[in-house]
Parts: C-alpha cells; structure tokens; sequence
C-alpha cells in the first residue's frame, strides 16, 4: 500500500535512534509504518521492532508495508500505556522510541475518518474506534465557552470565540453531522481579509482532533516513561506539530535531565538532583528546505531527541 505522505525527517529520526542491529525499538505511532519500515531495513533477526498504534486500520494498512520483515510485533493499544504493553511483551527496557505526534498519513488519507477539511465526511476524527467520544459529539454538545477555549488553545485560533457562537447557533436549528457543515460555519466566521494562512478550517479542525483523541494532557507523563523504558544510552525521539505538544516535550526532557538547585558556593550537591540521561538536541531539530517543499506536514514539525544515561 502506498502512502501520500513520506515520513517527517525520516534521516534524522534514523540517524537520532542511534540504531542498533540486534535492538529493541518502538514505533510508539506506527501510522503506515513510514518510519518503521525504514527502522526494520536496519535491524538483524536478532533486532525487534515493536508497533503501536490505537487505530486498527492503520495497524491493517502497516501490516501490509511490513510483511516482509518477520521480526516485528503489532500492538493495538495508545503509546500512552507504553509501560503496561513492554510488561505484557515481558520486555524490560528498549533501545529506541519513536513518537511521531498529531495525525498519521494513513487517517489524512482516508477521508472517510473525517480527519480532513477537504471534502464532506462524518465529522468523527478518532483515532481509536472503539472509543466513543467523536468530533461529532464534541461539536454537537459542548458549551459554547468550552469549545472557544479548546479552538483557542488547542488550534491557536484567534476567530475561538466567533466559530463556537456560530457553531453553537447552527446546531440549534439542527445537528452539525459532516466536515463539509463544519468547514462552512468555520468559513463563515473568519473575515475574508483574515483567511489567506492556509485553509481557514485547519486550526479548528486541528483543536478538534486534539481533544477528541486526547493528545496533549497525557503527554508530559508519557515522555517520562518512555524515558524510564529505555535501556542505557537508549534514544527517544519526538516529533510534535504543535507549540503545546512541543513545550510537554521539552519540560520532560529537561525533568528527566535534572538540574542542580543548590547554591553555588556549596562545595557538593545536597539537593538531591538525579539525571537520567541528557539532551541531544538542544534546539529542537526542523525540516531542510528541500523536505519542506517535498512534504507540506514537515512545516510545523519539531524534532527532539533524549538518550537514557
């Protein structure tokens, strides 16, 4: 199965992962299995390359780009529970996690999920189908205060407040059921002088997705254990698409790095500081310019990197 999207800095990731040929590495957000397939090319039979990912589909379709490799485990559950899937694997520690955040080339594909703003789906955007909040739920019966406050936060829209009135207003004469509804009200409440950054939906659609599949709460703590999964000098790599996402990420990062609070005249530490591993990237990687005009989804990527000590 081919996909539309290439993995986001695919070489950095690889080169990032540091990668083993006898490891164990985890792609905690298998998608199409971009970056995973990749990953497997460089592991030997001893090497094993676990996927996860919530969606089953996207599971299916990354089935399909690996069915030639043997040494691979698929696992569908949320990268969020990393440590209960190692322990029910009977696998200790690990020598590599990837994270690829935010939605997957294989759901932007399938319009049917109503992930995409582009022409008319179900408004659902769950990643996991089993779960039963849905955009359409989301839209349809949230407060009007709560849905600014998630378009604002989650998609940084500044017209927040004029989308959740209108939403709130249109669905009071019936329920708002496709993207193509959405994307409608979403335009009608923009200026037109004010829709020229990219299409005028992609923000709100963005902060929908976010709080239908609960992206960003969980996230600092997932970092952390990830961190606590891996073996020594064991690599983490993240990529965020979101300013939210990324400030997780690196507040992580630096918690788990440690930091000496005492004052500087004391001849030894008594503070207590403990680190478990240091910061490879010490400003978070980005696309090359020839990424950029390749892959329109690197735009907003960041790339950090933490290795376990």
């Amino acid at each position: 199965m081919e996909f539309k999207h290439k993995p986001v800095m695919l070489e950095e990731c690889l080169q990032g992962l540091n990668i083993q040929p006898n490891g164990i590495y985890v792609d905690g957000t298998l998608g199409g299995a971009g970056h995973s397939k990749e990953i497997a090319k460089q592991l030997s039979n001893d090497g094993l390359l676990i996927g996860i990912d919530r969606d089953e589909e996207a599971l299916q379709a990354a089935r399909e780009n690996l069915k030639t490799f043997s040494n691979v485990k698929y696992v569908h559950d949320n990268h969020d529970n990393i440590k209960n899937i190692l322990n029910e694997l009977n696998i200790d520690k690990v020598n590599g996690i990837l994270l690829d955040l935010g939605v997957s080339s294989y759901q932007l594909d399938e319009r049917n999920r109503g992930f995409s703003y582009l022409g008319e789906s179900i408004l659902d955007m769950r990643m996991d189908k089993t779960q039963k909040l849905t955009a359409e739920i989301v839209i349809n019966q949230y407060e009007e205060q709560e849905l600014a406050k998630i378009i604002y936060e989650y998609g940084e829209e500044r017209f927040s407040k004029q989308i959740a009135r209108n939403i709130c207003k249109t669905r009071e004469e019936h329920p708002i059921k496709t993207t193509k509804e959405l994307v409608e009200i979403i335009e009608k409440s923009i200026p037109k002088s004010k829709q020229n950054d990219g299409h005028p939906a992609k923000r709100t659609f963005q902060a929908i997705r976010i709080e239908v599949n609960d992206e960003i709460k969980p996230l600092y703590q997932t970092i952390r254990d990830c961190i606590d999964c891996l073996a020594t000098e064991g690599r983490l790599c993240v990529i965020t698409f979101h300013s939210l996402e990324d400030r997780a990420v690196k507040n992580a990062f630096i918690e788990a790095k440690g930091k000496c609070t005492c004052p500087s005249d004391l001849p030894y530490c008594v503070c207590g500081a403990k680190s478990l591993g240091k910061i490879i990237t010490k400003k978070p990687i980005t696309a090359t310019e020839e990424e950029l005009k390749e892959n329109s989804r690197s735009k907003s990527a960041k790339l950090r990197i933490f290795e376990k000590y």
